[in-house]
């Protein structure tokens, strides 16, 4: 049974999990990990879907309503015996076996998740709801991919897993940030109620290859905007700070989450603090010295600070971020410049 987070009043469960296919314990059949990703075919899905998939030992199923994500993310695996992709929305009931479920499935920028807002609610609610329900049945411990927007607009800096938050809950965010919690909660009753095994990963800007070109989040507006010669547009003040956790080790996290035998919720993210201002000069100095630093009108209920207390993720997972923002960015930019078919100029 997976040790209770230290965050809230988390009683011992009342039931033990149910239990998964007899064939886990056959003697003479030795079958594969079956492994559902939602949302797999989206920017950390995909690179998770590639990490499950050089386990031999792993079946990996996808499924996305394509929403955000794209069939271009997983085309290296379509047609392989081991993986399995099927255009489903979470919001509408799954059947299927399997043994781990990673629920990533929700638009995670700004500009998708407020296109929708009432979608994306449900998306995080019913959702969570039927992948927590396939959980029930089928025996399978389930990680829910949350977020640092659970702590809304932050009183307390840098940002443990005991802080409860500063949210809006009627702003136009809300969807997002209060879906989140929702999920959250339904994860913790579902395991208090019904002994299913839980993990929660508390999410921290993430960048890297395959990110949507005009997602709408800074990392990818600036290199996109750089490598088309505009302006990068900073929003004002300017002096708000976010934390940047490359792909490849956010992945590292989720699965390092899911393989302990703590329930979280734990922050993966990089505690690497930056102002808008800085990243937009180290995007210049980086990609292309010629462009201007722009200030723009500041968006609703945008967060001031964010950077996580990763002291947990160190001590019960072993994990920290390894890949330096400077050395980040030019992966990200080779990929980029692929897909806007800009060549580097000597």
């Amino acid at each position: 049974m997976a040790k209770n987070s230290a965050n809230g009043d988390h009683q011992t469960t009342t039931k033990p999990p149910p239990t998964p296919s007899p064939l886990r314990f056959s003697k003479f059949f030795q079958p594969n990990m079956r492994i559902l990703v939602t949302g797999g075919a989206g920017f950390i899905g995909s690179h998770l879907v590639d990490k499950l998939m050089e386990n031999e030992k792993n079946e990996v199923i996808v499924v996305d309503n394509f929403f955000t994500g794209s069939k271009d993310n997983l085309k290296k695996w379509i047609g392989h015996p081991r993986f399995e992709l099927r255009r489903h929305d979470v919001t509408e009931t799954l059947l299927v076996e399997v043994d781990k479920i990673y629920h990533l499935a929700c638009p995670a920028s700004p500009i998708f998740y407020k296109y929708n807002a009432v979608k994306t609610i449900k998306t995080n609610v019913i959702g969570t709801l039927n992948m927590l329900g396939l959980a029930k049945r089928v025996g399978a411990r389930i990680l829910l991919t949350s977020t640092s927007e659970v702590y809304g607009d932050p009183l307390v800096h840098p940002q443990p897993e005991s802080y409860w938050g500063n949210v809006n809950p009627i702003g136009v965010r809300s969807c997002y940030d209060e879906g989140k919690r929702v999920a959250e909660t339904l994860m913790f009753d579902y395991h208090r109620q019904h002994g299913i095994e839980i993990r929660i990963a508390r999410i921290f800007n993430t960048y890297g290859p395959r990110m949507n070109i005009d997602d709408g989040r800074v990392v990818s507006n600036f290199i996109a905007q750089s490598l088309r010669g505009e302006p990068l547009t900073v929003q004002a003040p300017g002096t708000q700070t976010r934390s940047f956790c490359y792909v490849s080790d956010m992945v590292d996290g989720l699965i390092r989450l899911m393989e302990g035998d703590n329930t979280g919720p734990i922050n993966i993210g990089n505690p690497g603090e930056f102002t808008m201002i800085e990243l937009a000069e180290l995007v210049k100095e980086l990609i292309s010295p010629k462009v201007e630093i722009k200030m723009v009108e500041n968006t609703p209920d945008d967060p001031r600070q964010r950077k996580p207390d990763i002291t947990k993720a160190k001590e019960l997972l072993g994990w920290e971020p390894k890949v330096k923002l400077r050395d980040g960015l030019p992966l990200m930019e080779e990929d980029f410049r692929l897909r806007l078919g800009v060549s580097k100029t000597i």
